[in-house]
Order: C-alpha cells, then structure tokens, then sequence
C-alpha cells in the first residue's frame, strides 16, 4: 500500500478520506493557517475609496476572502451600501468558489475566470470581454498572499493596482506534525506527496529550513511522486525545485486524489508491485 503524505490543513480529513478511498494509506501534515490581519486600516481606507465610487474593476481570487471582506465592511458601514457600491464596479470572479458569497450579499457578478483558474485566465475573460485595462482602477482581493504575477500584468496594460485583504497565510499552531512529516519524507517513508495550494510548499521548505533539512526534504520529496492541484501550485513548486508528477484537469482535491492513482503509477518513482 502506497503511503501518501497531503500538506492540507482545513480539509485535512476529507483529503485522507479521498486517499484512503482511492487504496493508499494517508498522511496529514497541516501547512497553513488563516491569520486575521490586526491591522484593518488599510481595509477600511479601501472602503471609503469604494464608497465613492473610485473603483473601477473589482477581482475576487477566493470565497473565503470575499466573505471576511464583507465582514470586515460590515463593522464600519451599512452592508446594503457597500453592495452597491460593489455593483457599480465591473466584478470579475476567479473560479467558483467566490459565486455564492457574492450571490448571497446580493453582487452582481460580470465575468467569471475559468479553469486552470490561475492569472492568465483572468487577462484572457478581460480581453475575451473587450474590457481596456489602461487607465483603470483595480482592486484584487488577496488570498492571504499576494499575486504578484496577477499585479504586474494588469499594470503592464495600464491599470493602477490596489490590492486588499483581511487575512493572511500563518504557520499552523501545532508544527508537530508537519516537522515529523519533513522527517518521514527524508527517511523515505512517503512515496507520494499532495500538494493542494502553492503556499504549502512554501511553508514545508520554511519550516525544513527551520530545521537545517530543506536540501535534504527537496531531494527526498523529489523522490516522492508529487502531485500538484494545478498550475499556480505547479510553478510554485518548479520554482522550488520540486518536479510534479501528477496534476489533474481539474483543480479539485477530487480530482488530485483520482489522478495521482491512476497516472501515479506510471511513473518511475511509483513503488513495484
């Protein structure tokens, strides 16, 4: 039985569900953690700029921040106002996951970014759409990082970028596991990795560096055959010097899950018999 180690954290226990579903034994390491920002100022100086009316094009990367965002409004002004302030932009969705938070606050949404669901589809939906970037305001909801790939081509066409969030990506409270995890990795007792978001590996190699073995995890999870969500993850990991082997149509943990174990084992890494 294959031995499979996911970095994910808030559905840590559907992921070993799907795994152990699919006939591989899980390991659940939790990588992440969402932080509230302290600071809500910046936040509510974006807010007074929404209100009059000095947004032009509004981009929701996720549901989880779009719904603090509107938390966050609501503590300061009336929820009906910043609705409609919100529709006086043109909004643009990445992917599904923000529609019902929008939906159910009342957002009219524009534009919605397919799969892969990365940067790219978002230029793509906007020209598809006839919309001129030149001269615009933008606003991008962050995911608790920033996008800077996202950033620096709306800028390229001309707009001015303000990004805002209201949380950001931490370390998890209890890094027990995933340091034992990093250990487990280098004594070679992983033959798959999942990797469901690229700032998971991020916080592996933090942490591997914490403890003086991030060259040593790197050319172990190298080893490993490593499966990746989709393409943001995917240049991530590269840029990291991890190589996926697997990455589904996709990008659901589903999808992860079932790919890996029906092209994991065409690869060379995946353990015989």
């Amino acid at each position: 039985m294959i031995t499979v180690c996911s970095l994910e954290s808030r559905r840590g226990d559907e992921m070993r569900g799907l795994i152990e579903r699919a006939g591989g034994r899980a390991v659940i390491a939790p990588s992440m953690k969402e932080v509230p920002l302290d600071d809500r100022a910046p936040v509510f100086t974006f807010l007074d700029r929404l209100l009059a009316g000095e947004v032009d094009l509004f981009i929701f990367l996720t549901g989880v921040g779009a719904r603090a965002l509107l938390e966050a409004a609501a503590t300061r002004h009336e929820p009906a106002r910043v609705t409609e302030s919100i529709n006086r932009t043109k909004v643009l969705v990445r992917g599904p996951k923000p529609v019902p938070v929008l939906k159910e606050a009342g957002i009219r949404i524009d534009l919605r970014a397919p799969e892969p669901n990365t940067w790219r589809e978002i230029l793509a939906v906007l020209a598809e759409a006839g919309y001129e970037l030149s001269g615009r305001r933008v606003v991008i909801q962050e995911y608790g990082a920033p996008n800077r790939e996202l950033e620096a081509a709306l800028r390229s066409r001309g707009a001015s970028v303000e990004t805002v969030a209201v949380y950001r990506w931490g370390l998890p409270d209890d890094l027990a596991p995933l340091k034992a995890a990093i250990e487990s990795t280098i004594r070679g007792e992983f033959q798959g990795l999942l990797f469901t978001s690229a700032q998971q590996a991020v916080h592996v190699l933090r942490v591997a560096e914490q403890l003086g073995l991030r060259d040593q995890w790197l050319e172990a999870a190298n080893r490993c055959v490593i499966g990746s969500i989709g393409p943001t993850a995917t240049e991530t990991l590269v840029h990291h010097g991890l190589t996926p082997d697997v990455e589904p149509e996709h990008g659901k943990m589903g999808h992860l899950v079932r790919a890996f174990f029906e092209e994991g084992p065409r690869s060379p890494k995946w353990p015989a018999g």
